[in-house]
């Protein structure tokens, strides 16, 4: 386990894969690969927040998994709700703010009832930041961004010229928090699969075999520990780095 919290991440972003590849070698439907992955939600949570975690960022749903069979949606979107009912309490009383991105549009009224209200009663809890990314597509976040870029310059509230950035990222879905400074995806797939494009410029990168309901504490160190070890240049040389570093020790 890293102990020094300066080499923390202060932002983790997770792509959660494996529920039905886990389902499938256990001989199960795959909505319970799904409901056993809820069950790694909640101990990775539970961990981050006891590491010192400020910002955990989870990919729960994308806005290509809606192209999944219509019975394991519904399966989800009734799951989601079961979720939010059954865990918002402990999350409040543990100081866990929760928050939501994505196309809320498309998500069942009772979900988007549930995670409005999830949100408002946890609104004021300051220990950590949880923020599940449902229904949501980096290139959709992108699009929706300038799209209110341009509803602002058409309004006159904002410059065209002036656009840079800094300016579209207030418009991103994670506009305002800090970018995720490590990026885990479990299941053994090495791709981004369109989560968080804008903001993932300079985040590591941490790739693991073990599928997500499987994925403990222990796993979530040795990703810890990988990050810990990495030197983050931001297009600087290693010399630059190891000199701003000593400066700042």
């Amino acid at each position: 386990m890293v102990e020094d919290k300066r080499q923390l991440p202060r932002h983790i972003a997770i792509i959660m894969d494996g529920n039905g590849r886990w389902a499938r070698q256990n001989g199960r439907r795959r909505i319970a690969g799904h409901r056993a992955g809820v069950t790694a939600t909640r101990t990775v949570v539970e961990t981050c927040a006891d590491r010192g975690i400020d910002i955990l960022t989870l990919f729960a749903f994308s806005s290509e998994n809606w192209k999944r069979p219509p019975d394991e949606v519904t399966g989800l979107m009734s799951l989601f709700v079961e979720v939010l009912r059954n865990e918002v309490d402990s999350l409040h009383e543990n100081g866990v703010r929760l928050n939501f991105i994505g196309d809320r549009d498309q998500l069942p009224r009772g979900l988007r009832l549930g995670l409005g209200e999830a949100e408002q009663k946890t609104i004021g809890n300051e220990r950590m930041q949880l923020v599940l990314a449902l229904a949501y597509g980096g290139r959709w976040d992108i699009v929706q961004a300038a799209q209110r870029v341009a509803v602002a310059v058409s309004k006159g509230e904002l410059d065209a010229n002036t656009v840079d950035e800094a300016a579209l990222n207030k418009y991103m879905s994670l506009g305002g928090i800090p970018d995720p400074d490590l990026l885990i995806r479990t299941g053994g797939e090495r791709r981004i699969s369109n989560f968080l494009l804008w903001d993932i410029a300079y985040t590591e990168l941490y790739f693991t075999d073990t599928l997500w309901p499987e994925f403990d504490s222990t796993d979530l160190d040795a990703a810890l520990k990988f990050f810990a070890d990495r030197e983050r240049r931001y297009g600087k040389t290693g010399e630059q780095v190891a000199v701003r570093t000593e400066f700042s020790a």
